[in-house]
C-alpha cells in the first residue's frame, strides 16, 4: 500500500515537472501576453491543466482498460495537432504586434495622439498611442482579433476560458499515449493507474498555474517601468512559437513520417 501511495504521490510531483515542458511554456506564453492581471493568468493555467487533464484520462483510460493500440498515423496526427496549435498562437501574437505597430505609427502623425499606455477592449489588452477623442483613437473597440471572436461566440466568462481549455485539450492528445503507457509497465492494477492519471493531471494543473502566473508577474512588473515590453514579449513569444511549431512539422511530418509511406512513431 505504501509503495502504491509512493508511486501515486510521484505521479503528482511528475505532472507539475510535465507543464514545464517547452511546448506547453511557449503555448501559454503566447496566451497570457495578451493579459495584464495575475488572477486571470491564474485561471488560464488552471483551465489548460484541466483540458490537458481531460484528454489524458480519456485517453489513459481507454488504453489501460480497455487495452486500445493506437494506430501510428494517428498518434503522430495527435502530435501534429500541437505543432499546429503553435503555429495558430504564432501568428494570432505577430499579427497582434503588426497591427498594433501599424496603428501607432499611423496615430503618431495625428494631433490627436497624445499619450501611450496599456488599455483593453474586453479581455483583449495592447498598447499603442491614442487619446481620448472618438475620431483620435487607431481602431474601433470591436476591430480587435479576440473581439471578433467574442462578438461571434460570446463574451461571456466561460467562452473566455474554453480558449485555453481548448489548447489544453489538443496539448494533452500528445503525450496522453506516452503517459498511459508508462503507468503500464509500472502499475499493473487499473484502479490505481487511472488514480496515478488524475494526480498526474492535477500536478499538471497546478504547475501551470504557477507557470501562467509567474508569465503574468513578469509582464506587470517590467511593463510598469517599459511601456513596450508586454508588446515585445508578445511578439517574441509569437516568433518562437512559430519557430517551434515549424520544428515540430519538420520532426513529426517528414522525419517521423506523417507525410510520408513509412510513418514511424514511439509514444514520448
Amino acid at each position: 500500500m505504501i509503495g502504491f501511495l509512493s508511486i501515486i504521490a510521484i505521479g503528482f510531483f511528475l505532472g507539475m515537472r510535465h507543464a514545464t515542458d517547452p511546448d506547453h511554456v511557449i503555448a501559454v506564453t503566447t496566451i497570457v501576453s495578451r493579459q495584464n492581471k495575475i488572477s486571470r493568468a491564474a485561471l488560464t493555467g488552471i483551465f489548460w491543466g484541466i483540458g490537458h487533464t481531460l484528454t489524458i484520462l480519456v485517453v489513459g483510460t481507454a488504453i489501460i482498460l480497455f487495452g486500445v493500440v493506437i494506430p501510428t498515423r494517428i498518434g503522430l496526427s495527435m502530435e501534429f495537432s500541437v505543432a499546429i496549435m503553435l503555429l495558430v498562437l504564432g501568428v494570432m501574437n505577430v499579427a497582434a504586434f503588426m497591427r498594433a505597430a501599424r496603428a501607432m505609427a499611423k496615430v503618431e502623425h495625428a494631433v490627436a495622439a497624445v499619450h501611450t499606455h496599456h488599455h483593453s477592449h474586453g479581455d483583449y489588452i495592447h498598447t499603442h498611442a491614442h487619446g481620448h477623442a472618438p475620431e483620435s483613437h487607431p481602431h474601433s473597440p470591436d476591430g480587435t482579433p479576440l473581439a471578433r471572436m467574442d462578438g461571434y461566440f460570446g463574451s461571456g466568462t466561460i467562452y473566455r476560458q474554453l480558449r485555453p481549455l481548448l489548447v489544453g485539450t489538443v496539448h494533452g492528445l500528445a503525450g496522453s499515449a506516452a503517459v498511459a503507457l508508462l503507468v503500464l509497465t509500472t502499475i499493473r492494477d487499473p484502479r490505481w493507474a487511472i488514480a496515478y492519471l488524475l494526480l498526474f493531471g492535477i500536478g499538471t494543473v497546478a504547475g501551470m498555474m504557477l507557470i501562467t502566473m509567474s508569465i503574468a508577474s513578469a509582464f506587470t512588473f517590467f511593463g510598469r517601468k517599459h511601456a513596450n515590453f508586454s508588446g515585445r514579449l508578445g511578439l517574441a513569444s509569437g516568433l518562437l512559437s512559430l519557430a517551434f511549431g515549424l520544428l515540430l512539422v519538420y520532426q513529426i511530418g517528414i522525419a517521423g513520417g506523417l507525410f510520408t509511406g513509412h510513418p514511424q512513431w514511439t509514444p514520448r
